[in-house]
């Protein structure tokens, strides 16, 4: 029996790379895009022996290359079983009346459209062999909205709302269609968000004991290994130490 296929975007660094490698352990085969080759590699290089693996290199945001790409895949990683849809950004922490609009391209682009392109190109697959999963990583920010967050809280709101409309489209071909929703995961999400600024981006985390991406990696393991009559629908998950988006206890950790 041959190994299943995973497609994870955004598989380069934090819940993409775990995802990519815990679903490896289970025995996918993992095409995983990102736009930082040498990142891909060091992915390769902690995938389990005996796996397969397709490193593309793209930015979800340019529809051309991603329909080029993934409409054109070998022949053998066409049915791809699970679908990721990790890539995401956030940039900047302005309110909208001083917001770099630039900032707001960008979260637009890869949060909404980006998820949106790469599902387009490849749920005709799953709809034709009556089979698959996709899981769609959102965030708290798509459930509550906070100051000076109003368009990343709103390209995650479109997230939600996207994964609810896909499991009704989806719904006649058996696909299963999973949103996970973290809070604070301590990745590279706030050294972009604050654009490289280090000492801000450590300040999100500081005096919590925030997720860690293996934390959502063990939650798509949980939804992947459910029996085919079980969809894990929507997942918001929070360290111990957030209550919501906006209140957290930053003395929960000595």
């Amino acid at each position: 029996m041959k190994n299943k296929i995973a497609l994870v975007t955004g598989a380069t660094s934090g819940i993409g790379k775990a995802a990519a490698i815990t679903l490896a352990k289970l025995g996918y085969n993992i095409i995983a895009t990102g736009r930082r080759g040498n990142r891909l590699e060091e992915l390769k290089s902690e995938l389990p022996e005996g796996i397969d693996f397709l490193p593309l290199i793209f930015d979800v945001r340019d529809r051309e290359k991603v329909v080029e790409i993934l409409q054109n895949l070998p022949e053998r990683w066409k049915a791809i079983d699970v679908l990721i849809n990790n890539a995401g950004n956030a940039h900047g922490i302005d309110p909208v009346q001083t917001a770099n609009l630039d900032d707001w391209d960008a979260m637009m682009d890869i949060n909404v459209k980006g998820l949106l392109y790469v599902s387009r190109a490849i749920i005709p697959g799953m709809t034709e062999r009556t089979s698959g999963m996709i899981i769609n990583i959102g965030s708290i920010a798509g459930k509550e909205v906070y100051p000076n967050g109003s368009v990343y809280c709103g390209s995650k709101h479109a997230v939600d709302a996207i994964t609810k409309g896909m499991r009704m489209d989806l719904n006649s071909f058996g696909i299963r269609v999973v949103a996970i929703h973290p809070g604070l995961v301590e990745t590279e999400f706030s050294l972009v968000r604050f654009k490289g600024d280090e000492g801000k981006a450590e300040t999100v985390y500081q005096g919590i004991e925030p997720l860690v991406a293996q934390d959502i990696a063990d939650i798509v393991e949980f939804a992947v290994t459910r029996p085919a009559h079980v969809t894990i629908a929507d997942v918001v998950v929070l360290p111990t130490a957030q209550a919501s988006a906006t209140i957290v206890n930053r003395n929960s950790k000595s």
